[in-house]
């Protein structure tokens, strides 16, 4: 009974962590491909931008970077904080 409620505790643990939102301020190139439709280079730009013009202040900042438009910040809106 113990290894069961041990097993479904971790079960539980990693599905919620791997549930949480990706904070576009802190979250590295590797972390941000992780995002569906978000590659390598999209990822980057989203660092280069965070770099060069500091914090995002609102999700919706992100169509500030190249190759992020209306379509695909709907897709990852409730993936992502800040």
């Amino acid at each position: 009974m113990k290894k069961l409620l041990l097993t479904l505790f971790m079960l539980f643990f990693f599905a919620a962590s791997s549930l949480a939102a990706v904070n576009i301020n802190t979250a590295d190139v590797k972390t941000l491909e992780g995002l569906p439709g978000i590659g390598a280079a999209k990822a980057q730009a989203i660092v280069d931008y965070r770099t060069e013009h500091g914090n995002f202040k609102s999700i919706d900042d992100l169509k500030n970077v190249k190759g992020i438009g209306d379509k695909m910040l709907e897709q990852i809106r409730t993936l992502v904080e800040l």
